[in-house]
């Protein structure tokens, strides 16, 4: 079997292709949707950052935030692209992976798949593809 999966990603949305040669067309597999990855950090969390006394410095002043919740959400987002992912290869569903992201989502996405899925990475492209016709997939995958 030398059947390809080419995974076309970002934050918010991915879509899988199955292509079985480089000429036949690709056939989409599974498509994501993470509607949290839309969303602002404000509309993720539950309130505004805490105010607090510094013993140092006179007057009240903000709180950091501690984690980004975009980022927690992308982070989320690749890690079910991930088990998807790794479903797949266990079964034996494809050879190669080929991965098309969003540059900023391929980093988190490469560090939540298996050591086992990542060797079969064959490409990565750090271009945000996802809302693509097929056609203009298939030219980065098979160029």
């Amino acid at each position: 079997m030398n059947k390809t999966w080419v995974v076309t990603a970002e934050s918010s949305r991915a879509r899988i292709f199955a292509a079985e040669n480089r000429i036949g067309p690709m056939n989409e597999v599974e498509d994501f949707v993470h509607s949290e990855g839309r969303s602002m950090d404000q509309e993720l969390v539950s309130d505004k950052a805490g105010r607090g006394f510094n013993g140092t410095v006179e007057g009240r002043h903000g709180m950091e935030k501690q984690f980004d919740a975009k980022h927690h959400e992308s982070v989320a987002f690749a890690r079910r692209i991930a088990e998807r992912i790794e479903l797949a290869r266990a079964r034996g569903e494809f050879a190669q992976l080929v991965l098309i992201a969003a540059p900023e989502f391929l980093g988190i996405l490469r560090q939540q798949l298996s050591n086992h899925a990542s060797r079969m990475i064959s490409k990565t492209v750090d271009k945000n593809l996802v809302l693509r016709q097929e056609s203009e997939i298939r030219d980065y995958v098979f160029d």
